[in-house]
């Protein structure tokens, strides 16, 4: 009877040891299993920020920046009544919803019938962008990315000259002396030709200044385009003492078997050449012009027009957040002191254009959109004197930071 007793207690010790090993090894299970998922979050997080971030596109910045004033209105008026009157203007209607939703899962447009075949036919896609700094402006709208049309007859073009563009920018370094125009004095110095201008797309041109032509896919020319505007850009810096080389390269006629899709490694060897002629050149600027309506490229300020101006990221370019930095910088001048005339910063992957747009060749590489083919080029010369005095006070200082300390002397 002792036996069996004693037989019964260490049956009950061994349970009891079982039951607390197998919550032990619960235990440790557990605590594995949630450190394993910290380590997992951490690397997912890890991951994120430089991987999954590389490209401006995918980026939360992009979508808060690209959501209307309105939109936070609206959720604001889903918790505060009578805040939003208008049921067709308000956000979150059916009609905007159902919208959206349709939208989302499509990739159709119900108010835009070119999206029913945009994903199918190259080229027709190729006008989203994603917004990183939406400006000011009160026409908002993307860049249009177009291409010359295959046939362009350049023949017509020669027999058809046309006039030069008026007033022409007098050419960089001439031989008087450049003074400040405002004080009369010599201008602040930031180096000699430390800023390179050029024009990818070189005889992208103007309606207003070509003699017969009135349709924006034939306003091409290799005699009157943007070339003007990059060139009054680069006067106007060295007005500010900032030494600006500027190429006037025509790649359409000079390039042997010119081809258009290959125009970014055409000037990918301007700059190479340019860099290594001058080898302080710190910052490069590719100027073009938008193919968008006259309303969605003109501002007016005090009764005259302007031409506005885009900023262009690449999203194939590893980093695209140094570039959109600098932009950014000249953005905020523009938008400080002439609002609405920069309609902001806009990302470009390469299934939306060149997706890289040569600047990964420096942080300091942007390109800008200058007008549209309805504009003139008095029109955009104004806007180039106002873009270029954003770019001299950024450029300057940059300077000014990267200057070395000044330490009084020692009596």
């Amino acid at each position: 009877m002792k036996w069996t007793s004693a037989t019964l207690n260490l049956s009950h010790v061994r349970k009891t040891f079982q039951s607390a090993s197998s919550v032990g090894k619960t235990f440790i299970i557990l605590s594995f299993g949630t450190l394993a998922l910290f380590v997992l979050i951490g690397v997912g997080g890890f991951l994120q920020n430089r991987v999954m971030t590389t490209s401006p596109v995918s980026s939360m910045k992009s979508l808060a920046a690209s959501v209307t004033n309105q939109f936070f209105i609206d959720m604001l008026g889903m918790e505060v009544p009578h805040l939003h009157k208008d049921q067709k203007k308000f956000t979150f209607s059916q009609h905007n919803v159902f919208h959206f939703a349709f939208q989302f899962l499509t990739d159709i447009n119900p108010n835009d019938p070119k999206s029913l075949v945009a994903s199918e036919v190259p080229g027709m896609d190729t006008n989203k962008t994603t917004v990183l700094v939406r400006g000011s402006a009160s026409n908002p709208s993307d860049p249009i990315d177009y291409g010359p049309p295959s046939s362009l007859d350049l023949e017509a073009e020669a027999k058809n000259p046309q006039p030069s563009p008026s007033p022409e920018p007098s050419p960089v370094g001439g031989a008087a002396p450049i003074t400040n125009p405002t004080t009369g004095q010599p201008p602040r110095t930031a180096g000699d030709n430390i800023a390179f201008i050029y024009q990818t797309h070189s005889n992208e041109s103007f309606l207003p200044e070509l003699r017969g032509v009135t349709d924006p896919d034939k306003a091409y020319s290799d005699k009157v385009n943007i070339i003007s505007v990059g060139q009054r850009l680069a006067q106007n810096l060295e007005k500010d003492g900032i030494g600006a080389v500027h190429s006037k390269t025509v790649y359409p006629s000079t390039v042997k078997n010119f081809e258009y899709p290959y125009s970014y490694k055409y000037s990918l060897k301007t700059l190479q050449e340019a860099a290594v002629s001058h080898p302080d050149l710190q910052y490069y600027f590719d100027i073009h012009r938008d193919s968008a309506a006259r309303n969605k490229t003109t501002a007016t300020f005090d009764g005259k027009d302007y031409a506005q101006v885009y900023f262009i990221i690449g999203g194939k370019n590893p980093n695209w957040k140094k570039n959109e930095e600098f932009a950014n910088k000249i953005h905020q001048v523009l938008e400080a002191k002439h609002p609405g005339i920069s309609k902001g910063i806009h990302a470009k992957e390469a299934s939306e254009g060149n997706g890289l747009y040569n600047q990964s060749f420096s942080p300091n590489n942007i390109l800008i959109e200058v007008g549209g083919p309805y504009n003139s080029l008095e029109e955009c010369y104004r806007t180039t004197d106002w873009l270029a005095e954003a770019i001299s006070e950024v450029i300057l200082n940059a300077k000014k930071v990267d200057a070395p300390a000044i330490t009084p002397k020692q009596s």
